[in-house]
C-alpha cells in the first residue's frame, strides 16, 4: 500500500468514526428521552447503579438534549467537511465533488446515523440508555458550559414570543399520565379491562363528586319518625338497608339515623316490647355532606369520623340524597353485590346487541359496565345526557343519535325517562 492509499484511508477511518459517534449520540437521545421515568426509579431502588446514572441525566432534560445536539451536530459539520476535502482531493474542486458529498453523507448520516440507532433506541430504551449513561454524564459535564449559554439564548428568543418554559410554568397531571398509560396498555391487551377500571377508579376520586354517585332522594327509604313504634321497627326490619334515616313533618327534615343494630339492641332489651322502644334515645346524629364533595374529600371524611353514612345537601341545605362508603369504594372496584342487592342494576343487554337501560343509570356505570365512552360532564344519568342532547324532555317513542349511539324512549313517567333503548350506530340497520 503506497503513501497516496495509506493518506486516502485516514480520513476515511475518522469519518466512520465520526458517524459512530453520530450513532451514538443519536440513539443516546431517543433512549434517553424515551424511558421510562417510573422502571428507572424501581431500578434505581432495587439499588441498579446504572439505573441511578439515567435518573441524573434525565432531571435535567434540557441540558441533555442540549448537550446531546450539540455533539451530534459538532460530528456530522466535522465528517461532512472531511468527506468534502476527501472528494476534492480525488475529483478536484468542482461541483460534482459537493453533489457526490451532499448525496453520499445525507445517505450515510439518515441510514447509519439516524435511522437505525434510533429504530434499536426505541425497541429497547431502558437497556440502551443504562448502556450510554456512563458515556454521556462526561459528555453532558464537558459541553455544560456551551449548554447553558445556548440555554439562557433559547429561553430568551422564545420569550420573546411569549412562551415560558421555566420549571414553575409547567403544569403536568401526574394522574392524567398514569390514566393514559393505562388506556394505551388496555388498548393494546397487555391490561385487562377490570385492572383498567380498578386503577382508573381509584384516581379519579379527585375528579368526581358525591352528587354524581348518591342515592337520589326519591330512591332513599325513609322513616317517619311521627308513625307508631310498631309500624316504625316493621318497616325498619323488612328494609334491605342497616341505616335508615329518620324524619318528622316532612322529609327534608331529618332528626336521626336508624341502624339496625341498635334498633335489634333496644328490642331486646325491652324483651321485643315495641312500644318501650325509645327512638330519641337510639337515633345517631345524622352527618349532612355539600353536593360538591369530592369522593376523596369524601373518602377521607368517612375515614376520620369514623362513619359509613352520610346525607347529602345543596346549597340550599335541601337534602338530595344519600351517600355510603359502599358507594364510593365501588367508584373503585367495581359493584359490590350482597344477599340483599338486586341483581338487575338497570342495565340490561338485549341478543340483537341493544340494550335497555333505567333512565337513572348514571353514565359512570354504563361506561364502565359496557366499556363505553359516553360523555358525563353535562349530565349525571343516561336520561340527563338524552335530555341535555335533545334540548326538551322527549315522548315515548322518539329517537335521538349522539355520540355514535341512537336512543329510543320507551318508558316515561310524567316528566322522568325510566326506560331507554341504546343501540350503537354502526350495528343499527335503520
Amino acid at each position: 500500500m503506497n503513501e497516496a492509499e495509506t493518506a486516502m484511508l485516514i480520513p476515511v477511518g475518522i469519518i466512520f468514526g465520526l458517524l459512530m459517534l453520530s450513532a451514538f449520540f443519536s440513539g443516546s437521545e431517543t433512549a434517553l428521552t424515551a424511558t421510562s421515568n417510573a422502571r428507572m426509579h424501581k431500578l434505581e431502588s432495587d439499588g441498579n447503579a446504572s439505573a441511578r446514572r439515567v435518573n441524573l441525566l434525565i432531571k435535567d432534560r434540557e441540558r441533555l438534549i442540549g448537550a446531546i445536539l450539540l455533539g451530534n451536530n459538532l460530528v456530522n459539520i466535522l465528517a461532512t467537511s472531511l468527506a468534502t476535502s476527501l472528494l476534492i482531493s480525488i475529483f478536484g474542486a468542482t461541483g460534482l465533488a459537493n453533489v457526490i458529498v451532499t448525496i453520499l453523507m445525507t445517505a450515510l448520516i439518515l441510514i447509519f446515523s439516524e435511522v437505525a440507532p434510533k429504530t434499536l433506541a426505541i425497541a429497547r430504551p431502558d437497556s440502551f440508555a443504562m448502556f450510554v449513561a456512563p458515556v454521556m454524564r462526561w459528555v453532558v459535564f464537558v459541553f455544560a458550559p456551551i449548554t447553558r449559554v445556548v440555554q439562557f439564548i433559547v429561553r430568551g428568543v422564545l420569550h420573546l414570543f411569549g412562551v415560558d418554559i421555566s420549571k414553575d410554568s409547567a403544569v403536568f397531571s401526574a394522574h392524567d399520565e398514569i390514566r393514559g398509560a393505562i388506556d394505551l396498555h388496555h388498548s393494546e391487551g397487555r391490561v385487562d379491562k377490570e385492572a383498567r377500571d380498578l386503577i382508573r377508579g381509584a384516581l379519579e376520586l379527585d375528579d368526581i363528586r358525591v352528587e354524581e354517585i348518591m342515592i337520589h332522594r326519591k330512591s332513599v327509604e325513609m322513616i317517619d319518625l311521627d308513625k307508631p313504634n310498631e309500624v316504625i321497627i316493621q318497616q325498619a326490619l323488612k328494609s334491605p338497608h342497616t341505616r335508615l334515616p329518620l324524619f318528622r313533618d316532612n322529609p327534608d327534615n331529618i332528626v336521626g339515623i336508624l341502624h339496625a343494630k341498635d334498633l335489634l339492641r333496644a328490642l331486646w332489651n325491652a324483651d321485643g316490647a315495641a312500644d318501650a322502644v325509645s327512638f330519641e334515645d337510639i337515633t345517631r346524629k345524622p352527618y349532612f355532606v355539600p353536593e360538591t364533595t369530592t369522593l376523596q374529600e369524601q373518602l377521607d371524611a368517612f375515614k376520620l369520623k369514623q362513619e359509613h353514612f352520610a346525607l347529602v345537601v345543596d346549597e340550599y341545605g335541601a337534602i338530595m340524597g344519600l351517600v355510603t362508603m359502599e358507594d364510593i369504594l365501588e367508584e373503585i372496584v367495581g359493584e359490590i353485590e350482597d344477599e340483599y342487592d338486586s341483581p338487575v342494576q338497570g342495565v340490561r343487554p338485549q341478543g340483537d346487541g341493544t340494550l335497555n337501560v333505567d333512565g337513572d343509570v348514571t353514565i359512570r356505570d354504563l361506561n364502565r359496565a359496557m366499556d363505553w365512552n359516553l360523555p358525563d360532564e353535562e349530565a349525571i344519568t343516561v336520561a340527563g345526557l338524552v335530555i341535555h342532547e335533545g334540548q326538551c324532555i322527549p315522548e315515548v317513542g322518539q329517537t335521538f343519535s349522539f355520540h355514535g349511539f341512537r336512543f329510543r324512549i320507551l318508558r316515561r313517567r310524567r316528566n322522568q325517562i325510566t326506560a331507554i333503548k341504546i343501540t350503537p350506530i354502526a350495528q343499527d340497520p335503520a
